[in-house]
């Protein structure tokens, strides 16, 4: 795996690193059609019998949609939950070969087709593939989408409830996120999203977020070591703000979303010395018992108007051109979702480490999460 320099070089190469959500819900490009060896679509199979086991993320799609690949396909959905790329990667590695189609993001794809865990399955030359946005091609995590199909995309920041706690409006930075000290703070249990923001409060650039410097992992633990929040936990953030359980949440950009169409209070900040931004995305791991639907299943996905009625439901604009015609208005309008022009150039991408730096980052995230 390059250094993060290179990566983010790659990722700017999806659309000089933001566009692609200063373009969300709009754009008109896509992928050209690869005809590669065993890509055509003329025999693409369009109906199945049995079922499709999926691997996702919590609440990260939409259960009528489910609901209506069943009957349009006959192939039944079966659903499992995880709450990081952490504990996907440790699922496929400890050898379960129960799942056809898994949902990791953009770094995690990239070492799951390094340790040789995913199908070469083609995903841009299926009967839909033609409809991947061009700037959802060339990606550094799979160049060519041999592994992976785009699903959503979005950035990682701070969801602050500035009605039941106004003094969160005063949160800038995540240094600030860091030492605030209010109650009801959640955080998000992702080694990768915690670290980097630790690394960022600290003061380390965005460039160098997979620095193999001790000293600089050590001044992260130091911060870390006086935040506790009251949760830390991925999943079922959403309902905790909304039942007002929990007013300050490290928060997904989508997540924002549901949060603030229940409690229009709820804003989203952009962190003044950066914020991750991520892609997730569709693949096929070794021994899927069911190829076949597998394929029927992303295929289906990437069709506009499916993929549009997940951006619906989760928040997040997705990877496929002609969907935003399909999405709704709130989606289009919340600054969440769509950066402001102020806010471009605070975003790069999630860190993608080589080993060593991600040994620091376990090392960081275990010793702070025992200490809680």
């Amino acid at each position: 795996m390059g250094s993060n320099k290179k990566r983010l070089a790659s990722f700017a190469a999806i659309a000089a690193v933001t566009t692609m959500l200063l373009s969300a819900c709009g754009g008109s490009t896509t992928a050209s059609s690869t005809a590669a060896a065993g890509g055509s679509t003329a025999a693409f199979p369009t109906k199945g019998t049995g079922e499709v086991h999926l691997y996702n993320w919590t609440d990260y799609i939409d259960p009528e949609q489910l609901k209506a690949f069943t009957a349009d396909t006959g192939i039944k959905v079966i659903l499992d939950t995880f709450d990081s790329n952490e504990t996907a990667l440790a699922k496929l590695q400890s050898g379960a070969t129960g799942y056809d189609v898994v949902f990791p993001s953009d770094y995690m794809v990239k070492q799951m087709i390094e340790l040789n865990l995913l199908e070469k399955v083609s995903p841009a030359t299926f009967p839909n593939g033609s409809k991947i946005k061009s700037n959802m091609m060339g990606v550094y995590w799979d160049a060519n989408r041999d592994y992976s199909a785009p699903w959503m995309y979005g950035s990682t920041g701070i969801a602050c409830n500035t009605k039941a706690e106004p003094k969160c409006s005063s949160i800038k930075s995540w240094k600030d996120w860091f030492t605030v000290g209010l109650p009801k703070m959640d955080s998000l249990k992702d080694q990768t999203e915690v670290v980097s923001a630790a690394l960022r409060a600290t003061g380390v650039a965005a460039a160098d977020l997979c620095t193999t410097d001790k000293a600089k992992y050590a001044a992260a633990l130091d911060l870390l070591k006086g935040f506790k929040p009251a949760v830390i936990d991925s999943d079922s953030g959403i309902e905790r703000v909304i039942a007002g359980t929990s007013n300050v949440r490290m928060a997904w950009n989508g997540s924002t979303h549901r949060m603030k169409e229940k409690v229009p209070s709820v804003e989203y900040i952009y962190p003044s010395e950066g914020l991750n931004l991520w892609a997730d995305n569709m693949v096929v791991p070794v021994g899927a018992p069911d190829l076949d639907n597998a394929k029927i299943f992303i295929n289906w996905m990437m069709d506009p108007k499916n993929i549009a009625a997940e951006s619906n439901f989760t928040g997040y604009d997705n990877g496929i051109t002609g969907s935003d015609a399909f999405m709704s208005d709130s989606l289009k309008n919340d600054p969440a979702v769509v950066v402001p022009a102020d806010k471009v150039a605070l975003l790069s991408p999630t860190p993608a480490c080589d080993q060593t730096a991600r040994d620091l980052y376990t090392q960081v995230f275990t010793t702070w999460l025992g200490a809680q």
